[in-house]
């Protein structure tokens, strides 16, 4: 299959307003989380993800060495909401703060309706819905008391398309964007904006595990452009939510997807 390529474009936007800034990111280690990781730490920001692969994370801690404000890594479940919690207010006090909160955790393993138990219901909401709000509560103290913040939701194309066996994914995701639109409104007032992206298929290695090169041909032939979306792709949206730029964009969902249809 084709390489995939996580490393940010040589003409990718620079955003003098992220010089700095305190980046928190769940589900950092790697995919999409880590494009996320690099194309914050390329701006310059201090970032802390969490993971709970050790050795990819620590791989990109070391590829990212050269960098002006080197990334943190902290093993971290996100499923035990009381753990990360916890963790994300020890990561806070160190930062000194956090300005931007990436939730972008999460696992798509395929399954059959007939399959789910319970506790596999609540497992998967666990890990792709429920901490995204509560590390979102978590945050929103520190940006309030610093007078803003940028929060960040990792949806899905999935639930739009209707794909088969990933029923409970899409019931998160979806809701993700719920979550999102009611964060927006509850904490706008102190100028807290919340968005949500919606990534199309990313070629991730994860997700090449998923798909043969007919599968991979197929995508492309559904979206409107040619090519396969890569992480670094997703990272530019969230670097440009994250920024001033965006000061006025809150509330809504932001698609990276090709046009896929």
């Amino acid at each position: 299959m084709a390489e995939v390529s996580l490393k940010p474009k040589t003409d990718a936007a620079i955003y003098p307003s992220l010089v700095r800034k305190k980046v928190i990111v769940s589900g950092g280690g790697s995919g999409i989380g880590e494009g996320i990781v690099e194309g914050f730490v390329r701006q310059g920001a201090a970032v802390t993800f969490l993971d709970v692969q050790d050795g990819p994370s620590q791989a990109l801690i070391d590829r990212l060495g050269d960098a002006e404000i080197a990334p943190t890594y902290v093993h971290c479940d996100i499923t035990d909401v009381a753990q990360y919690g916890a963790t994300i207010g020890e990561i806070v006090e160190r930062l000194g703060g956090c300005d931007v909160l990436v939730n972008n955790a999460a696992n798509d393993d395929r399954h059959k309706i007939a399959d789910v138990t319970p506790e596999y219901w609540d497992e998967r909401m666990a890990v792709n819905l429920k901490h995204q709000f509560f590390a979102a509560q978590a945050v929103a103290p520190t940006m309030q008391a610093a007078g803003g913040g940028s929060i960040i939701n990792l949806g899905s194309i999935s639930w739009h398309l209707g794909l088969e066996d990933l029923t409970l994914y899409q019931t998160a995701k979806a809701a993700i964007e719920g979550l999102t639109r009611s964060l927006a409104r509850e904490l706008g007032r102190d100028n807290i904006r919340v968005n949500a992206i919606i990534p199309g298929n990313v070629q991730t290695p994860r997700q090449q595990k998923w798909y043969t090169p007919e599968g991979e041909a197929e995508i492309v032939a559904a979206q409107c452009l040619d090519g396969r979306l890569q992480p670094v792709d997703i990272a530019a949206m969230a670097l440009f939510l994250a920024s001033a730029d965006a000061r006025y964009c809150t509330g809504h969902n932001y698609w990276v997807d090709a046009g896929w249809r």
